[in-house]
């Protein structure tokens, strides 16, 4: 009864999740039912000390990279860097080439810390330009932008700083640079294969005669105003109905206007690219060179966490990563103390839900993982290949990402119920925790795309598309490449060990 019990409040999540229902009132809901039909603990108990005892813990554990990200995306956004950085990118590249110009102006700014949906919001306008002198369908920008957005620089690109990369340092000990050779391959077969895909939709469209179907809807009009409002920051794991009232809350404004306001007066190249660099590069001296010479014994003591340096060197290398990117944006764009401001508050503000919403169904896994049901579920999945878990691991956060429609969320659950096991078992067969966290990281960016993501359906309603027109080719980019990539490094990396 209690197998039962969790199946049944897995598809209920499931299923509210798709229907808008608030996944911060729908998470606990759903874990007290599983509790309820296990009948072995108490709701009450179970409900304050397991289900909100997890979401502090994530809060207090990844609350600073929503934070900083969301304001740093707030900056780069409002000062007009990731419109500029689009622009000289599709200049280059040439509106002939307006797939491959939108996949690498969102990888360029994913990769360098800039939320995913700062990105949707402002290159929207840019996207439904050029795919238009190019005659390209319009149901293929979600494509597009998914690809650049929500797969090889959101998981695989070593360095990356969005959470998905961040969540398995906790539990390997690693940074976000683990496996980086392993990394880089499966990244450039995501790229690649989404790429051959979305060309071979293009040309075949332009075979039939398809073209760009004239202009884009109000919702997406209506969304980048909202963007320009509320600082755009909406993670993958929140709900749909939060993303809506965000869209349709919106101002009046078209397309074309807002593009206009964002390129009005934008600032020059290397210094929209600098505070990207930053991000990047002193992520990697900071965890790599500075931070392993400090004298830390300190963190052995209890009130410290009884930790070590390596627990806690990619956490602290990605905020002092983070902070001065922010601080290189604010000398480089920002000369009125009442802009930045709002800008600061509104980037601030807009990380609360997206952290929420992830400590919500971090929580949820949390509370289902404490069930004496759970042990079944669990000796079923690291017993799918004993020999291998890697194997194991990817299936395990696969499964929990696809459940909940939340890379991070899934990622989270997984872990916390399956890491330490996946880590002893890594060690006991001779693997590389940096695998481990490298598989972990591209497993999560794989199911989550399924048609109840938030992300996804907020990226739609964007664009303008609905899931009959457009889910076809983002499933092909988001699920079927990652999973393909995924399965090629955990080869690669079982045959060779890690680099």
């Amino acid at each position: 009864m209690g197998v039962v019990g969790i199946l049944l409040s897995l598809l209920l999540l499931m299923y509210l999740a798709y229907r808008d229902v608030s996944v911060i009132l729908l998470a606990p809901v759903c874990a007290l039912l599983a509790v309820l039909l296990d009948g072995d603990t108490p709701l009450l108990a179970a409900y304050t000390q397991i289900f909100m005892g997890a979401v502090g813990k994530f809060v207090v554990s990844y609350f600073p990279l929503f934070l900083l990200g969301a304001v740093f995306g707030k900056l780069m956004d409002d000062s007009g860097c990731v419109m500029k950085l689009a622009s000289l990118i599709s200049r280059v590249a040439g509106p002939e080439r307006a797939i491959l110009s939108i996949v690498i102006s969102c990888g360029i700014l994913t990769y360098g810390g800039v939320s995913l949906f700062v990105i949707v919001f402002t290159v929207f306008p840019l996207c439904s330009s050029l795919f238009r002198q190019a005659g390209l369908p319009r149901r293929l920008i979600p494509a597009a932008i998914a690809l650049g957005s929500f797969t090889f620089t959101m998981t695989s690109l070593p360095g990356s700083v969005q959470i998905q990369n961040m969540i398995p340092m906790k539990y390997f000990g690693t940074t976000s640079f683990a496996a980086p050779g392993l990394g880089c391959i499966g990244g450039a077969i995501m790229f690649l294969l989404g790429m051959l895909w979305l060309n071979l939709q293009a040309s075949r469209a332009r075979q039939r005669g398809e073209g760009f179907d004239g202009p884009a809807p109000n919702a997406g009009r209506e969304a980048l105003e909202s963007a320009a409002s509320s600082g755009g920051s909406v993670s993958s794991s929140a709900s749909p109905q939060s993303v809506t009232a965000k869209v349709t809350d919106a101002g009046t404004g078209s397309i074309e206007s807002a593009s206009e306001d964002h390129t009005a007066a934008l600032p020059s190249a290397w210094s929209a690219f600098a505070p990207l660099a930053c991000v990047i590069v002193l992520n990697f001296v900071f965890s790599q060179y500075v931070l392993p010479g400090w004298k830390t014994e300190y963190l052995a003591e209890a009130k410290f966490g009884s930790t070590d340096i390596e627990r806690v060197r990619g956490l602290w290398s990605t905020i002092l990563a983070m902070v001065s990117a922010l601080l290189l944006t604010i000398v480089l764009h920002y000369r009125c103390w009442e802009r930045l401001k709002k800008a600061l508050a509104t980037g601030a503000q807009s990380s609360l839900l997206p952290v929420f919403n992830t400590a919500s169904e971090f929580g949820y896994g949390s509370t289902i993982a404490a069930l004496a049901a759970f042990a079944t579920v669990r000796q079923a999945v690291v017993n799918i290949a004993p020999g291998n878990p890697l194997v194991s691991e990817m299936i395990a956060v696969n499964a929990m990402a696809g459940i909940t429609g939340s890379a991070s969320g899934g990622l989270g659950i997984a872990l916390e119920a399956l890491g330490s096991t996946f880590l002893q078992r890594g060690i006991d067969a001779g693997i590389d925790p940096q695998l481990l966290h490298r598989i972990a990281s591209m497993s999560c960016g794989g199911l989550d795309s399924l048609p109840h993501n938030g992300a996804l359906i907020t990226l739609l309603i964007i664009c303008g598309s609905t899931h009959r027109q457009s889910y076809r080719d983002v499933a092909v980019v988001s699920i079927a490449c990652p999973f393909i990539a995924t399965v090629a490094v955990l080869i690669l990396g079982t045959m060779l060990g890690t680099f």
